[in-house]
């Protein structure tokens, strides 16, 4: 998960987007967990792309094809809050069902700063 929150701070960093830094930190950390914890895989595909002046478009390929869903997770409850989480702060995010498994992406908006 380290490793995928590096790539998201170092492309940032590159596109001058920097204040988007902690949303998509904690968009592309839960796309991670919810992938490694569902889809009981040692490696999961992190891209991150720059999909507008302004959007940072982050996504996660595993060989699971159990589709992530939104659910609300009760009071007790000890996980279950990643997807509204990432929900949160994106501007749009969705699975997209591939041959050999799904993509998870979420859009940000990157708020104040940068160009």
């Amino acid at each position: 998960m380290a490793r995928a929150r590096r790539l998201v701070t170092t492309s940032l960093r590159d596109w001058s987007l920097e204040a988007g830094n902690a949303d998509v930190c904690l968009v592309i950390s839960e796309l991670v967990t919810n992938a490694v914890r569902h889809a009981r895989l040692d490696a999961v595909h992190v891209r991150v792309s720059q999909v507008g002046p302004r959007r940072v478009r982050v996504a996660v390929v595993d060989r699971s094809r159990s589709m992530s869903r939104l659910v609300q997770a009760g009071v007790g409850d000890e996980s279950g809050r990643g997807l509204v989480a990432v929900a949160g702060c994106s501007a749009a995010w969705g699975v997209e069902p591939m041959p050999w498994g799904k993509r998870v992406w979420a859009d940000v908006e990157v708020r104040g700063g940068g160009s």
